[in-house]
């Protein structure tokens, strides 16, 4: 269930994540910590595609939640990263409420590297793009084609659990998934793109390892 793309790599990634959260929940607060260094760049990158510069702010009201509710949890390492991801929506959603106002991002984002140039002529338009301005262009969709983009790219959860966690019916996800792909794609076409597909944002959840984001993309 809402396994991350790349593979060994991450099946080792919700493996080692299980190991922490069951520990976590016996008490182990360095095994709680490891956890939260894992999942916490995804959720910055999701929330930031949400949020903007709030981010920080939101994940901290998530974490608050996660640790105080982590004992009614049950699931395993990709549970855990959905769970989470929901939680850190819902606290979104209130942030947005009390501003009154639509998913926002930012071009200011100097902590986040560059995606890596691509040679193919359907990734290439990626070269120039950073993983900040990726989300920023995601932040522009509509709230709920953001959302669907988001946990399936940076979240790296697969179609019926990020359905499940936005409550909805995968088929209303792919639509969604799908309409927010065809934005983009406008988005982008004045940089010679001609085609967009998740998979082409699934490096965002990677933080700064080059060989992952590499591998999140395939052999070309």
């Amino acid at each position: 269930m809402g396994k991350v793309r790349g593979g060994r790599r991450a099946e080792m990634y919700d493996a080692k994540l299980g190991e922490d959260v069951a520990r976590a929940q016996q008490g182990d607060e360095a095994a709680f910590a490891a956890a939260f260094r894992l999942l916490q760049p995804r959720l910055l990158g999701f929330l930031r595609g949400l949020v903007g510069d709030d981010a920080e702010d939101v994940a901290s009201d998530a974490w608050l939640e996660i640790a105080r509710d982590l004992g009614r949890f049950r699931g395993d390492g990709a549970g855990f990263r959905a769970w989470t991801a929901s939680i850190a929506r819902n606290r979104a959603i209130d942030h947005l409420r009390r501003l009154g106002s639509r998913p926002r991002g930012t071009l200011l984002e100097q902590d986040l590297m560059e995606l890596p140039a691509r040679q193919d002529t359907a990734l290439e338009a990626f070269e120039t793009i950073s993983t900040a301005q990726a989300l920023a262009l995601i932040a522009t969709l509509p709230q709920g084609q953001a959302e669907a983009v988001l946990l399936q790219t940076v979240i790296g959860l697969d179609g019926p659990t990020t359905a499940r966690v936005l409550g909805k019916r995968p088929g209303a996800v792919r639509a969604a998934t799908h309409r927010g792909l065809r934005r983009l794609e406008k988005h982008l076409a004045t940089l010679g793109r001609s085609r967009v597909t998740v998979s082409d944002f699934c490096a965002l959840g990677e933080g700064d390892d080059r060989e992952a984001i590499q591998r999140c993309h395939g052999p070309r």
